[in-house]
């Protein structure tokens, strides 16, 4: 009865170190290759759900200058290749390219805040 209690216990034991054990893995950096390599060789960057088992992903390859984009076909049989680009660059500072438009609330107290005049 003593070594059915024993069994018991480490089973109980070696279940609730799995979640631990895979806690400590993403908390390490090697579940997503950070330990190295640097970052992983490939990162999702979007997706896009077409239909049942069907999708459109865009990840991004390759580190520093050499980095592309892939546009993917996937479904659950096949994975195609739709378009390659380089990656897309953020606005470098958006506020002083474009000036920078009113509300519509502030328009709206304006037009209202002003006679009109008779025509």
């Amino acid at each position: 009865m003593a070594s059915t209690g024993l069994l018991i216990v480490w089973f109980v034991v070696i279940v609730a170190l799995i979640p631990v054990s895979l806690w400590l893995l993403k908390r390490s950096g090697l579940a997503n290759g950070a330990l190295g390599g640097g970052q992983a060789p490939v990162k999702p960057v979007g997706n896009l759900n077409l239909g049942p088992g069907q999708r459109i992903v865009t990840v991004e390859v390759g580190e520093g200058e050499s980095r592309t984009w892939l546009v993917l076909g996937v479904t659950s049989q096949q994975i195609n290749t739709l378009h390659t680009m380089a990656p897309l660059a953020p606005p470098a500072d958006s506020g002083a390219s474009q000036p920078a438009v009113p509300a519509f609330a502030q328009l709206l107290r304006g037009k209202m805040a002003k006679p009109q005049e008779p025509q």
